[in-house]
């Protein structure tokens, strides 16, 4: 059987959850944050609610244009998606030369520019710490804006490069002699040294041309 008219379900405190749903999900983001909540239709057929509900869909997030879902808790409630779109301005970073891949970064290959990080590519870089000593994944040309996925951690040991070696063991640590690393490491890596006498050891990678060797 129809609703009746006197039985629609007022806009006001639908707005008023999502908004309250919003703010909590935003809390925390980078940035100055606002959002707007699209139309929602006055002359609905839903029945007064007195608790509303509201989350989101299942690998939605709370930035760009997305959707909410309005539930009304009690039996046999209804449930409506509103839509909303999340603004979040801040700072992020561009290239301000070319970078080549394989480059390694550092602080005046890049400047700060502000605008809607949610309408920009996923993982953009915001910090210059996350950016500085590591190298390019692909060649970009400046003015670009900096993603994560364009990053790669920076080798600290190359195939072919002479190395120090430094033994370390309970009680003891050790530099040893030079050696020959056999395979390309970032920090914290496992790199096979040739050393002195012809024979091949494992160590870990750090930065400096350094292979820590454990016994």
């Amino acid at each position: 059987m129809p609703l009746s008219v006197a039985a629609r379900q007022e806009t006001g405190p639908i707005k008023k959850a999502v908004e309250d749903f919003l703010q909590i999900q935003t809390k925390g983001l980078p940035g100055q944050v606002s959002f707007t909540i699209g139309n929602i239709d006055s002359q609905n057929n839903l029945a007064p609610c007195p608790a509303l509900d509201v989350s989101m869909p299942p690998g939605a997030r709370a930035w760009g244009n997305t959707n909410v879902n309005v539930r009304c808790q009690v039996e046999n409630g209804w449930s409506i998606f509103v839509s909303v779109r999340i603004r979040i301005i801040g700072e992020y970073l561009v290239t301000t030369r070319p970078l080549s891949q394989g480059q390694v970064v550092v602080e005046t290959d890049l400047a700060k520019s502000r605008g809607d990080l949610a309408s920009l590519p996923t993982g953009i870089v915001t910090e210059i710490a996350q950016a500085v000593g590591k190298s390019m994944a692909v060649s970009i040309s400046s003015g670009q804006p900096l993603r994560n996925d364009l990053l790669k951690q920076a080798l600290v040991v190359q195939q072919g490069q002479s190395v120090k070696v430094l033994s370390k063991g309970p009680g003891f640590q050790v530099t040893g002699g030079d050696g020959r690393a056999l395979n390309n490491a970032i920090d914290g890596q496992v790199v096979q040294v040739r050393i002195g006498n012809g024979h091949i050891v494992s160590g870990i990678a750090r930065p400096g041309g350094l292979v820590e060797v454990s016994y």
